[in-house]
């Protein structure tokens, strides 16, 4: 596995209930498609079909996950929930992937669950529910947590969906959304800090849908309504429309929207909304903020595929200089390679991203990138513009310095790996070899969000859950 220089996100989360029976089969793929960039090495999903709940899931991409499939009419129903995977917490064994489902005494799924966050009690938990004789399927995954949890309640309060997860909510802490099928019925909720996105939309006057996404609304066909609010629960059935419920009110008298700021920056696809905010929109601002904040003498403005492009159209807008898309991506490499040397492994770069010569030799150049994680392939680039003949490099990040990991549902380095964690900003221009860099600083960052409400733990090292560190 090549190490990478981006923050993961873990994955993403989708849903569609409908009264009557749709094409559940074709649905879930555009929606998982859509949701692709949050995760790339597994997905699954599971219909309500008949009253009866069926599931697939393989390792590997959505679309080659779906051509595995022989007969896709066994799996028009009329709910569906899916999910894409990367791996944070429970390594990547296929008994990690999701759906989890639990079965009656028959071996039939009754109930079945997407997660899209991470716990920080799991670990406590999944020990206290073994010790009961709950019996788990994965090495290690807080999403079956959530799941087990679930059904112990069930069990405890006569099947009533909505109690269970009342309850299963106040033992769990971190970051979690979640879509459950049941029992013909579909239920959705977010954690109370609101940390991991979730919204809803129709299809029709009578299906609902779930995403972690707005693309992923869009991708069917369907509009967009709004975002969950944190610590809110929806559940549709075929007796309701769909009903909203905040999650024992006495646990979330102080919940309070946290919303990770890495969704805007670049976990998110540039189309979505999230909490009715434009994500391109507020990418490119960030780039004009780059520029007031730092205003540089240059010739050309080039920005890092896919995600550092609209903050750096935004600085060319602020600037005056010529924004250009000097740097090529091949589009079709994949991001895991078995490469026994770490130079080898950096070599990796020269595929992805390839320079126009032509257009950089003898230039002033700004390079505007979302963020600098660990800066290894910030280094490589620079390199290979320096080699291209580029006259003076300019290295603008559209994120403060990433100084702490996230432990709430994104794959990032320890703090030993974080290149801004361990060097102030004069050293990293040194190890860059770059004329100048800076980074977004926080004060602009706020101004773009419109808030103090959101999640800076890998800015600060301050987060809206404490982490048991022995858990």
């Amino acid at each position: 596995m090549i190490y990478s220089d981006k923050f993961h996100e873990e994955c993403g989360v989708f849903g569609i209930y409908s009264p009557q029976k749709i094409d559940t089969f074709s649905l879930i793929q555009f929606g998982l498609f859509a949701l692709q960039h949050r995760g790339q090495e597994a997905c699954g999903f599971s219909v309500l079909r008949d009253g009866f709940i069926l599931s697939h899931k393989s390792e590997g991409l959505v679309l080659d996950s779906f051509r595995e499939i022989a007969n896709s009419q066994c799996y028009h129903g009329n709910a569906v929930i899916g999910h894409t995977r990367y791996s944070t917490e429970g390594g990547q064994s296929k008994k990690n992937i999701q759906p989890f489902f639990g079965e009656d005494s028959h071996g039939r799924s009754t109930i079945s669950i997407v997660h899209n966050g991470n716990l920080i009690n799991a670990k406590t938990i999944r020990k206290n529910l073994e010790s009961k004789g709950i019996t788990f399927i994965s090495e290690y995954s807080d999403s079956e947590v959530i799941l087990r949890l679930i059904q112990k309640y069930l069990h405890e309060y006569d099947n009533i969906l909505e109690m269970a997860i009342q309850k299963t909510t106040l033992d769990i802490q971190g970051a979690y959304s979640v879509i459950v099928l049941m029992n013909n019925k579909i239920a959705a909720f977010r954690d109370p800090n609101g940390i991991r996105p979730l919204c809803y939309g129709m299809l029709n006057e009578k299906t609902y849908i779930f995403s972690s996404e707005t693309c992923g609304i869009d991708s069917v066909g369907g509009y967009y309504i709004r975002d969950l609010f944190p610590g809110e629960m929806a559940i549709v059935d075929q007796k309701k429309s769909i009903r909203f419920s905040l999650l024992t009110k006495k646990k979330y008298t102080k919940r309070r929207r946290r919303t990770c700021s890495f969704e805007y920056i670049y976990f998110s696809r540039p189309d979505s909304l999230i909490e009715n905010m434009n994500v391109y929109e507020l990418r490119e601002k960030s780039g004009e903020k780059l520029y007031e904040q730092y205003p540089v003498e240059a010739d050309v403005v080039i920005g890092v595929p896919d995600s550092g492009v609209p903050a750096s159209i935004g600085f060319s807008k602020a600037s005056g200089i010529p924004f250009k898309p000097i740097l090529v991506k091949n589009k079709y490499i994949g991001r895991s390679f078995i490469l026994p040397k770490q130079e080898i492994r950096e070599r990796i770069v020269n595929l992805k991203l390839n320079p126009i010569l032509d257009e950089i030799k003898g230039k002033r150049i700004v390079i505007v990138d979302d963020s600098i994680v660990r800066g290894t392939t910030s280094r490589r680039l620079v390199s290979i513009l320096r080699k291209a003949g580029a006259r003076e490099i300019h290295f603008r990040s559209a994120s403060p310095p990433i100084i702490a990991p996230c432990f709430l549902g994104v794959d990032t380095p320890s703090k030993k790996d974080l290149i801004s964690h361990n060097m102030n900003k004069e050293k990293i221009a040194e190890i860059l070899d770059v004329d100048s860099l800076e980074f977004l600083n926080m004060k602009n960052l706020i101004e773009i969000l419109g808030s103090k409400n959101y999640c800076f733990g890998c800015f600060t090292g301050n987060y809206p859950v404490v982490h048991k560190k022995n858990d």
